[in-house]
């Protein structure tokens, strides 16, 4: 029986009441494994996420981490279920240094946090090196390994991770999304949402496509890298259902 970390069902979700942008979509991630979330631009994907992590009303639908309905649950309550939320933009302070940014991830550890950032430091050598340099003087790469280490400093289950690679060159990209298929060895659930579909369909164990805001297809993210629907979905010409 396969493990699975969370279940979204039939989830209506959107930014306006009565203006759903999500329409009865269905979901799993596989506990310890990465799963990605693609599709073309307006697909649903950034607001599926940000249902998934409490910044969005859902209007139907339900969503469970394990056996827990998390489905109105408070995005600050959700840290003490064991998931953390890397947006997109915006993920770290860019006027404080990294030592201040993962001071203030730290700040609910309690006397754990001294051993929790020596992990952190030893996980993320280039952050340790640049300790009192200010987020901001990062590279994008860089900047992205600081905001996946302040989504770890509470120790989480499972991460939620909108669009880690965008803005990034491809090599930063294909770094990011190797640290997030190396967290899956220590325990960690992957969500994430990508705009980079060949890297993402390498790096994934299972894929889920959206468009206009609906399931199309969903399967072995290896299976999907070269399978001609990928391909028909993004370039809109064809729209199924998932049965």
């Amino acid at each position: 029986m396969v493990d699975i970390a969370l279940t979204a069902n039939n989830v209506v979700a959107g930014y306006v009441p009565d203006l759903p942008i999500l329409k009865d979509v269905s979901m799993q991630a596989r506990r310890e494994a990465v799963t990605v979330i693609i599709g073309p631009n307006g697909a649903g994907k950034s607001t599926l996420i940000k249902a998934i992590a409490g910044l969005l009303p859902v209007s139907a639908g339900t969503i469970t981490h394990g056996d827990r309905d998390i489905t109105h649950m408070r995005p600050d309550l959700l840290t003490g279920q064991g998931i953390s939320y890397v947006p997109q933009m915006d993920n770290i302070f860019r006027t404080l240094t990294i030592r201040q940014n993962l001071d203030l991830a730290l700040r609910k550890v309690g006397r754990d946090a001294p051993a929790r950032l020596d992990d952190l430091y030893a996980r993320f050598p280039v952050l340790a090196d640049k300790r009192n340099d200010k987020a901001g003087a990062l590279s994008g790469g860089q900047r992205q390994f600081l905001a996946v280490a302040m989504a770890l400093a509470t120790a989480p289950k499972l991460i939620l991770m909108d669009e880690p690679s965008a803005g990034l060159s491809p090599k930063a990209a294909q770094e990011v999304l190797e640290c997030a298929r190396g967290l899956t060895d220590q325990g960690v659930t992957i969500l994430l949402v990508e705009q980079n579909v060949n890297q993402a369909l390498r790096m994934a164990d299972h894929c889920y496509i959206l468009a206009e805001g609906c399931n199309q297809v969903d399967g072995s993210a290896a299976d999907m890298l070269n399978d001609p629907i990928v391909g028909e979905i993004y370039l809109g010409a064809k729209r199924m259902r998932a049965s």
